[in-house]
């Protein structure tokens, strides 16, 4: 049987055959269908087209006429007339679909810009409403704007859903998660919350969302001038110079640590081999950072520098540490279409995950080259805009020339060398948990964005093999599609996460007393993101030490048998793992999906993804309904799942088991053996589904209480001192 349909090109010409093939030696169940295609000429096609203008619709008689002239069958003139006609009208639809667009947004500016200038007119003589307008009439006049406003989008969607399988604006009707033990206006923990703790300020902040899209840069860079650009490059050029050299030269600028064998800077030699006639360490508040870490990891090179110079895969790549990232211009372009000689001026905010610990930010020029066939240098280095200007924020984080080597080797593994080193003056001083972790440089330093990079390289490596390992998915989840989209997922849960505790200035956090020395931290905003719950979403940490070693910690929080112990919402019910997707080559990282036992809540999952490097570890979950966990499963997009994700963050606390409590430096500081764990503990909750709602202090309690009670259970199952 033939089947018309459409080639490629645009040209709608092509027609295929079925054929049955028997295998030799096989059943009939091993019988399989084979497609064969054939393309039309370039002369048949033009006919038909020049037919189709003149008469899209041809009779019998119309068909058999061009059957013969271009000994084609009359079916395929048939089928290839309705598939032209098919594709008009996608056609059609697609530039009815742009046009509905525009008016959308036009109807949806003058809906704002009439609602600002309803606020701001007053009658000239005593300041009220002018007298001849009537408000009531007013508020008609928006409300009929805004259902003419709505059956724009319906339309719009109607036709993109046909044609993109799922409407623009409409997204699934995922109902709100509902957790019975968390009924957040009942203040179901109040007794143990603090009691008249400070007023809170947590108004809603206008169209803040969590996403780093929504994020503001603190300042956006003027145009750039010719003589800009050539300064930029100078820059880069001296810089990219002084990586190499940093890159390639050991001892005397780089010494062996006599405790650990990390790389530490000699500050002299560096001095005397880079003489900085502008020394930012004229301030004797800065102190400076330097490391240098190597590693294989498992993604070719041209692949890595295609993400290092895009930001927003920059971020996906280092979602624990990229906070925000941005091209503000390319300076220049690389060669032949290539990255070699790309220069770009962007912006970045880095985080360490808790609540205690002040965000970085950088404008800095990143350049790319090529040295060799296989070989690429990434350098960056701050850009300080003109001082004369006074919106031009004076940043305390310096990037001095850093970066890496990307080296290919055989089989699609890289070499990859990295440097940090900048100059730090601290905008607060630092919290004395993290004192040794900061100081020791490894908070920020190269270890961690290598063994980062590691990390997720592998977990790349993992979604690209299609191979469908019953071992990786225990049979749950049917295809490598599903496991694909379940770890897109888990991705998305774990930069959500990322950014709810982040410190970036785009967050207005409130701390609340009570419930240590440390406090808790809380943030709200009005989430309307696709991929998170509509409505006001409350977010809470604090961060903890513990006595314990961190490998021991992680495999607490991820040992499902020991749930019970920590999770309070789980009413001491235990769980079990039903699919489990492998993420690496440790066994600690991998997504799993858990279902909780003896529970009224039969349609809901926990969606769960540990993650773990030498640099650290972190256990993220969100409670997920069942639909929706089957539509990521099957395969289909999983970007419009909400996901309200909490979960815990691990890191070493800096201090070598000899180090005593004094701020250690890298020559005594082990990154290997730390004697205990900084633990952060974050939340997120929907506090109303309402927008407008405002936040009550009974929300605020019962997450300060939930987060109180998580920590006493923790230390209790740890056998640590609660006080």
């Amino acid at each position: 049987m033939e089947y018309g349909v459409g080639g490629g090109g645009g040209f709608p010409g092509d027609h295929l055959h079925h054929h049955n093939h028997h295998h030799d030696g096989g059943s009939s169940d091993s019988q399989k269908r084979k497609k064969r295609y054939h393309r039309h000429t370039a002369n048949q096609i033009q006919r038909l087209e020049s037919m189709f203008k003149e008469c899209p619709h041809p009779d019998e008689k119309q068909r058999m006429h061009l059957s013969r002239e271009l000994g084609l069958a009359p079916r395929q003139i048939k089928f290839w007339f309705q598939n032209r006609r098919t594709q008009m009208k996608a056609q059609h639809e697609r530039a009815d679909n742009c046009t509905l667009k525009a008016e959308n947004d036009r109807i949806r500016c003058e809906n704002i810009a009439y609602r600002e200038a309803l606020k701001n007119i007053f009658c000239p003589s005593c300041g009220g409403p002018p007298l001849h307008e009537d408000p009531y009439v007013d508020e008609q006049k928006l409300r009929l704007e805004n259902a003419q406003l709505k059956e724009e989008v319906d339309r719009v969607s109607s036709i993109a859903a046909k044609y993109i399988g799922r409407p623009i604006s409409q997204l699934p009707q995922l109902h709100p998660i509902h957790i019975s033990s968390l009924d957040l206006s009942m203040g179901c923990f109040g007794t143990q919350g603090f009691r008249g703790g400070p007023s809170l300020d947590l108004d809603l902040l206008p169209g803040n969302g969590s996403s780093s899209s929504m994020q503001n840069v603190p300042y956006q860079p003027p145009c750039l001038s010719d003589m800009d650009k050539s300064l930029m490059s100078d820059i880069a050029s001296n810089a990219m110079e002084e990586l190499i050299r940093l890159l390639q030269t050991n001892e005397p600028l780089w010494m062996k640590s006599s405790t650990d064998g990390r790389d530490v800077l000699n500050f002299d030699t560096y001095e005397r081999m880079f003489p900085k006639p502008n020394s930012h360490l004229k301030n004797p508040n800065v102190r400076i950072e330097a490391s240098r870490d190597s590693g294989v990891v498992i993604m070719n090179g041209l692949t890595m520098v295609d993400m290092f110079m895009d930001p927003n895969k920059w971020m996906e790549l280092f979602p624990t540490i990229v906070t925000m990232a941005r091209t503000f211009e390319v300076v220049s372009s690389g060669i032949m279409g290539g990255h070699s000689d790309t220069l770009q001026l962007m912006y970045e905010e880095l985080q360490v995950l808790s609540p205690l610990v002040s965000t970085r930010q950088f404008y800095f020029l990143r350049y790319c080259q090529q040295i060799e066939q296989g070989l690429w240098a990434i350098v960056d280095v701050s850009y300080d805009f003109s001082q004369d200007n006074n919106l031009v924020p004076q940043f305390r984080s310096h990037r001095l020339p850093s970066g890496c080597f990307i080296q290919d080797m055989p089989n699609g593994y890289s070499q990859v060398t990295w440097v940090e080193h900048v100059e730090i003056e601290d905008k607060t001083p630092v919290h004395r948990l993290y004192r040794n972790l900061i100081y020791s440089g490894l908070a920020f330093g190269a270890h961690r964005w290598l063994s980062t990079l590691q990390r997720m390289c592998e977990r790349i490596a993992c979604l690209m093999v299609s191979g469908n390992s019953t071992r990786d998915l225990g049979s749950v989840i049917p295809s490598p599609e599903g496991k694909r989209s379940m770890m897109k997922l888990a991705q998305r849960m774990i930069t959500n996460f990322c950014a709810s505790i982040s410190t970036s200035s785009s967050h207005k956090w409130t701390t609340l007393s009570g419930l240590n020395e440390i406090g808790v931290r809380v943030t709200v905003h009005n989430s309307s993101d696709p991929g998170q719950p509509n409505g006001v979403v409350l977010s809470a940490a604090t961060t903890i030490w513990l006595p314990i070693p961190p490998q021991t910690v992680f495999n607490f929080f991820k040992d499902e048998r020991k749930r019970p112990q920590w999770d309070v919402l789980s009413n001491g019910n235990a769980v079990q793992e039903v699919a489990h997707i492998a993420n690496g080559s440790h066994p600690g990282n991998c997504i799993s999906v858990l279902r909780a036992f003896n529970t009224s809540q039969n349609s809901m999952l926990i969606l769960q993804e540990s993650c773990i490097d030498s640099s650290g570890s972190l256990v993220v979950y969100c409670p997920v309904e069942l639909p929706a966990i089957n539509i990521a499963m099957s395969g289909e997009d999983p970007s419009y799942i909400p996901l309200l994700p909490s979960g815990f963050t691990i890191s070493p606390d800096g201090q070598s088991d000899e180090g005593g409590d004094g701020a250690s430096t890298s020559s005594n500081t082990n990154k290997n053996t730390s004697s205990g764990s900084l633990v952060t503990v974050a939340f997120q909750i929907l506090v109303s589904s309402l927008p407008s709602a405002k936040l009550n202090k009974e929300s605020v309690n019962t997450v300060n209480s939930l987060i109180g009670t998580t920590v006493q259970q923790i230390k209790a199952a740890l056998n640590c001192p609660t006080s």
